[in-house]
């Protein structure tokens, strides 16, 4: 299963980041490509979400279990949609100066291995493009602290 991994250091708290990434209801108002979302059932420990991704006309709905660990880990597994597995596991740690260390990890594998061949090598540009929306999304909510953001992977 082809994967990705990053690790960001941002200028917020653990609390901060872990809130903004479990708030799937809002993903439409930042995530690029990301139509409509429905959080089909939500406790402190796990939420059932369904979202729907487009580009142009085309439009797929991926259903997931996202397990909570409040405030150090959130883990999205997938449970229906247009491909064979997509999962990804998203760590905060809380730096000594109160800032966080994000590690973002997603592993997929399509349905179809030649549309995999094709589109893995776009996924990595759509992956961090995405990182990058959540990225302007705190600086968005929490406003811009005196330390900026920095890429560590």
């Amino acid at each position: 299963m082809p994967g990705i991994r990053e690790v960001h250091i941002l200028p917020y708290s653990a609390e901060q980041m872990f809130d903004l990434v479990a708030d799937v209801g809002s993903y439409a108002e930042f995530l690029p490509w990301v139509v409509a979302t429905r959080v089909k059932s939500d406790t402190e420990q796990e939420m059932i979400a369904d979202m729907i991704v487009g580009f142009k006309s085309l439009r797929e709905k991926f259903t997931s279990r996202v397990n909570k660990h409040r405030p150090d880990m959130i883990e999205v597994h997938y449970i229906d949609g247009p491909m064979r597995d997509l999962d990804n596991r998203w760590t905060f740690k809380t730096l000594p100066d109160g800032s966080c260390e994000v590690e973002f990890l997603v592993d997929f594998t399509f349905k179809n291995s030649v549309f995999e061949a094709l589109a893995g090598q776009y996924f990595d540009r759509a992956f961090r493009k995405m990182v990058r929306a959540f990225e302007n999304r705190a600086e968005q909510l929490y406003g811009s602290n005196n330390s900026s953001a920095q890429s560590v992977a």
